[in-house]
């Protein structure tokens, strides 16, 4: 198998790639080119391609999961353990487009340990690293010159209680420890670039992405197809907001009868601090300054019991927001000026930075989660318990229940591709359904006149008293790249200067990232029409691609002839967070999958 991998040999084109003419795009003249992969510019269509060998060499699993983290990983180890169980062989393959297992992971985090004690009961002896359990929480409102803080009482979901501190991306890389010793494979830097149909339309498996294709578009002479992995269930934990599982739920339909997705982007710093500012299990949260009432979002700080005197803190911002000239990073390193934060970091040094998109939609957005062929687990299907802040314990726990449906279902046929239909049953009858739908109304309940005010108020009384309850149930108001205002509606920002000590500027933070991409392909941000970008998103609303990107990836630079702006895609900076295939006003950006291995090269975030 792995000098298949190694050889990655080629194939016909497979479904999945969406039709250019319906993407409308635009030819131009007077607009620098700025898109040239294949999936705006098909191959067929261009004469650079006409000799190459397009063949694909295939492989078979049993199950075939795309994506390897707390989801993907819980369904791979749930999977073997049921076969192992029955003493029957049964192949398991794991995707993963990171270099390494927890590469790509970024989150708080706080794991609620439910479903880790329920997939593998003796993980401390085992030495999961959870070393952190929780011995503090400290919930405060700030103003910009101070903080007042709010009780955290035991029915409310901020009290993390029996819960622990953690990184999550070393939390991944144990878990693929685990599911390799039960005989799980697992295939990281290869992405999962297409989905594969058969002549029903349902899924058949997926294809790795291809390699050797040089930045415009022309193949190289080191030019080799990906490879196909045919199976009867496909299990897609791509995340949140996955390329493959966007595809998905556009082509089956899956949110006829859900809300759109909401979401938000999460920034995340890691810091060595002064022993003696140093609280192992202390959890602090806030809400209020530097965001206004109107804009939904909030930090965290976290001190772990690690080798050095670490807090991990960060800064989320619901991607609702209305203001064109808001930047999320830079909210983030205004927030760590004020008082009660700057007094923890004095004197420390930051150590690891990131960036992530997050699922806030919850109940309302969960879609239909089977189709043809396979099913939908984790953030790709949006199990984040808002108010908790939390999703990795919810993640986990559709992965078993999906590995639970997937092998009932494949124990009944022994060649057709099924569709574990199961899984949503199941998922209705289990704790996940309970808890979100016991706090579907939090999030919603900030589309008020009173903002974060009525969103702390309705938590108080509707979650607090009745525990979600209510008879009603609270709409999110339309997909978040819709609530963007244009500029002239808009109050501008001023941003105070980084001072590189506290605060600091975005390219010297996403050097703290690892992130490295093969620099001679095309551009995995692709442009449905590249004239987009000026004449509306720049025009209109003052190029806000520009300000939410966490890495500077786009930029709008002067145009060579010194007459008005162009943009410019810094593709290798990419951390691969997907806030802009959500935010992009005009929806007009659709984020592909660069060569397996490139993005970010996290250690624990």
């Amino acid at each position: 198998m792995a000098l298949i991998l190694t050889r990655r040999l080629a194939l016909r084109t497979c479904a999945g790639i969406p039709n250019v003419k319906s993407r409308g795009y635009s030819t131009d003249p007077t607009t620098p080119k700025i898109t040239t992969h294949y999936t705006i510019h098909p191959r067929e269509n261009d004469p650079r391609w006409k000799e190459i060998d397009m063949e694909r060499v295939a492989d078979e699993a049993d199950v075939v999961i795309v994506g390897g983290g707390p989801a993907g990983l819980s369904a791979a180890i749930r999977l073997k353990q049921l076969a192992n169980d029955s003493g029957k062989e049964f192949r398991v393959c794991v995707i993963e487009k990171a270099a390494e297992i927890g590469g790509h992971i970024l989150s708080g985090a706080v794991i609620e340990p439910r479903a880790l004690n329920e997939l593998i009961p003796d993980w401390k002896d085992k030495g999961a690293p959870l070393n952190t359990p929780v011995k503090e929480d400290i919930f405060s409102l700030l103003t910009p010159t101070s903080k007042i803080n709010i009780p955290v009482p035991p029915f409310m979901p901020m009290n993390n209680h029996g819960n622990y501190i953690v990184r999550l991306g070393h939390v991944v890389r144990w878990l693929g420890e685990q599911a390799e010793a039960l005989g799980v494979e697992l295939y990281p830097g290869y992405a999962a670039a297409e989905i594969l149909y058969d002549e029903s339309g349902a899924v058949r498996g997926i294809a790795t992405n291809d390699v050797g294709i040089a930045k415009d578009g022309s193949p190289k002479d080191s030019f080799e197809r990906g490879m196909e992995f045919h199976t009867r269930a496909t299990i897609f934990a791509e995340g949140c907001h996955g390329h493959l599982s966007k595809q998905l739920i556009n082509k089956f339909d899956l949110r006829k009868n859900a809300e759109p997705q909401s979401y938000g982007i999460g920034l995340k710093e890691l810091w060595e601090i002064d022993p003696a500012k140093h609280r192992p299990g202390r959890i602090q949260h806030t809400v209020g300054w530097p965001l206004d009432k109107t804009t939904y979002g909030g930090s965290f700080l976290y001190h772990l019991n690690d080798e050095v005197p670490l807090v991990a803190l960060g800064f989320v911002v619901a991607l609702d927001y209305s203001n064109p000239y808001l930047s999320p990073f830079r909210e983030f390193q205004r927030w760590k000026h004020h008082p009660a934060i700057t007094e923890i970091l004095q004197g420390g040094k930051r150590v690891g930075y990131g960036a992530r998109a997050l699922n806030e939609g919850g109940f309302q957005s969960i879609p239909k989660l089977t189709f043809p062929g396979g099913c939908l687990v984790g953030c790709g299907a949006g199990f984040l318990n808002v108010p908790k802040i939390k999703g990795t314990h919810n993640a986990m726990k559709s992965g078993m229940l999906a590995a639970e449906s997937v092998y009932e279902e494949l124990d009944k046929s022994s060649d057709k591709l099924i569709e574990p239909t199961q899984y949503e049953e199941k998922l209705k009858s289990s704790w996940i359904w309970k808890e979100l739908k016991a706090c579907r109304n939090v999030r919603p309940s900030f589309h008020s006149p009173l903002g974060l005010y009525g969103l702390m108020g309705y938590t108080g009384v509707f979650y607090g008293m009745f525990r979600g309850m209510e008879p009603w149930t609270l709409s999110h108001g339309g997909a978040d790249y819709s609530k963007l205002k244009k500029l002239s509606e808009a109050t501008p920002i001023d941003y105070p200067k980084p001072d590189g000590v506290i605060s600091f500027d975005l390219l010297s933070s996403v050097a703290l990232t690892g992130t490295n991409h093969e620099g001679d392909q095309p551009a995995h941000l692709t442009l449905k029409d590249d004239t987009v970008p000026v004449k509306k998103n720049l025009t209109e609303f003052g190029g806000p691609e520009a300000k939410f990107c966490p890495a500077g990836v786009y930029e709008f630079v002067p145009v060579e002839s010194g007459e008005g702006e162009k943009l410019q895609i810094n593709a290798q900076n990419c951390i691969h967070c997907k806030t802009c295939d959500i935010k992009d006003v005009s929806q007009n950006i659709n984020w592909v999958t660069p060569e397996g291995g490139g993005g970010p090269a996290y250690n624990g975030m």
